[in-house]
């Protein structure tokens, strides 16, 4: 079977906490997978009296180290820390990164309102990355890149009041790499207590009937106990067939 492509869109680094341990299970899957972050974090005050600029250079080797740590490339795009708004443009640029990093699915934030989750950074970037999934299928938005055309269901983080279907990520075999990052991270910056990290994996994993578990809304596939986000089949049941490309909105002419 051909390698994956798994796209994490974040906000800000250190939010890839969330998801260690399922990029670490499309990791070991021999799959590749792309870690983007809309902004360096440049708003925190955990380093004190420090520039901006200073801020958003620690924050970017941060973010290459813990793709170091997770065995994944990272990106950073140069959206404003506190900032980010889902316009029709940031959405286009976006579009731009997944026409070029052409992925199988795209994992990002979600519509939830609990704490940590309402960031107005986050929110806006679940949007951003949710509406660049389509644009990237439009050639003249993408263009001089090619169009990516192919599946690439969406996966957002759960909130506790979600009607979307969940899909539970097992990942028990990854909890010390989960570990490995928040702790990173918790003597940086302070973020990643490890007793908070395990009782959220515990906690998620309980109503699937784990131990540990990364837990997302599905948008466009099925719900259940998986052992990696890839591969998916698009679809939840009872939704009729998603369309081809040549019957969207849009894509006549070549659009």
């Amino acid at each position: 079977m051909a390698g994956k492509t798994l796209l994490v869109g974040m906000a800000h680094p250190d939010d890839e906490v969330g998801a260690a341990g399922s990029i670490c299970a499309q990791v070991a899957r021999g799959d590749r997978v792309v870690v983007a972050w809309l902004t360096r974090g440049e708003m925190t005050q955990a380093f004190g009296p420090v520039s901006e600029a200073e801020v958003s250079r620690i924050r970017e080797e941060h973010g290459r180290m813990a793709g170091e740590i997770l065995g994944c490339e990272t990106r950073f795009l140069d959206f404003r820390d506190t900032q980010v708004e889902a316009t029709a443009e940031a959405a286009r640029r976006v579009a731009a990164l997944i026409a070029e990093v052409k992925p199988d699915g795209v994992l990002t934030w979600g519509d939830a309102w609990g704490r940590g989750m309402r960031h107005p950074d986050h929110q806006a970037c679940g949007k951003i990355f949710r509406d660049a999934v389509t644009l990237a299928r439009l050639a003249k938005v993408v263009h001089p890149l090619p169009p990516h055309r192919a599946d690439a269901p969406v996966f957002t983080f759960r909130g506790a009041y979600s009607q979307l279907p969940a899909l539970a990520v097992d990942v028990e075999p990854w909890v010390e790499k989960i570990h490995e990052l928040a702790r990173f991270y918790y003597e940086r910056i302070g973020f990643g207590n490890a007793e908070w990290v395990d009782r959220r994996l515990r906690a998620a994993a309980q109503p699937h009937g784990l131990r540990y578990a990364e837990v997302y809304d599905a948008w466009e596939t099925g719900a259940g106990v998986v052992q990696s986000l890839l591969p998916a089949a698009m679809g939840s049941p009872g939704e009729p067939p998603h369309p081809s490309w040549r019957d969207e909105p849009g894509a006549a002419g070549g659009g």
